[in-house]
């Protein structure tokens, strides 16, 4: 995937994670494909973010401390937006994946394990989430190019995508797979740093504050 073609990817997922958050802050229910574009996001920030680490010279290190540190700051809003504080805000679903992706690469297997198996109990999207990063690295890292040069890698995402799935009750979270053909674009999108967490924090924060003026609180 390109630089370019793996910006857009994040801004088409941040618009359907906000629509997701929309309806679920302002208590709207099911709404008509709006709910379904919703289970899209998750799987699009997890792959494109999966890729990222797998490329040669990824610093996966500096990466956790990043993400640790937004992780942290969104929380409040977070809990104030959705009404509660675990599971925690998917920010710290990537910096488990990621944490577990640096202890594989080190051969830290009982940290390995405790990150796969106990850490998601507490996280959005449970092990479904963060096994579906570490899928995905392990099968980009193994193709480096293209997942279509090898079409067996992809047993490598079927078990976490399959969870994902069951997580949310459908199968529209498989519609990231095609997605992804859009990294392969040039397409002038530049790379930002911050502009994505700050959003995630600004757009939760808001959210909660319109939803006391909604639904003020009896």
């Amino acid at each position: 995937m390109t630089s370019s073609g793996r910006e857009l990817l994040k801004w088409i997922a941040v618009a359907l994670m906000t629509l997701d958050h929309a309806l679920k802050v302002f208590q709207l229910g099911y709404v008509p494909v709006a709910t379904e574009l919703g289970r899209v996001a998750f799987p699009i920030f997890a792959l494109v973010m999966a890729y990222n680490l797998a490329q040669p010279g990824a610093d996966v290190a500096r990466s956790i401390r990043r993400l640790a540190l937004w992780a942290v700051i969104a929380q409040p809003a977070h809990a104030f937006a959705f009404g509660y504080w675990l599971p925690v805000n998917v920010l710290w679903t990537f910096v488990v994946a990621a944490s577990a992706i640096w202890a594989l690469d080190r051969r830290r297997w009982h940290l390995a394990v405790a990150l796969l198996a106990v850490a998601p109990m507490v996280l959005d999207y449970a092990w479904a989430g963060v096994w579906l990063v570490v899928g995905g690295w392990a099968c980009f890292r193994e193709n480096r190019v293209s997942m279509a040069h090898r079409p067996a890698s992809w047993a490598l995402l079927a078990v976490p995508m399959v969870l994902l799935c069951s997580y949310n009750g459908n199968g529209w979270a498989l519609l990231a797979l095609p997605a992804l053909a859009l990294g392969r674009l040039r397409c002038g999108v530049g790379r930002t740093r911050w502009a994505f967490y700050g959003y995630y924090v600004g757009h939760l924060a808001a959210f909660g504050l319109l939803a006391l003026l909604v639904h003020p609180a009896s």
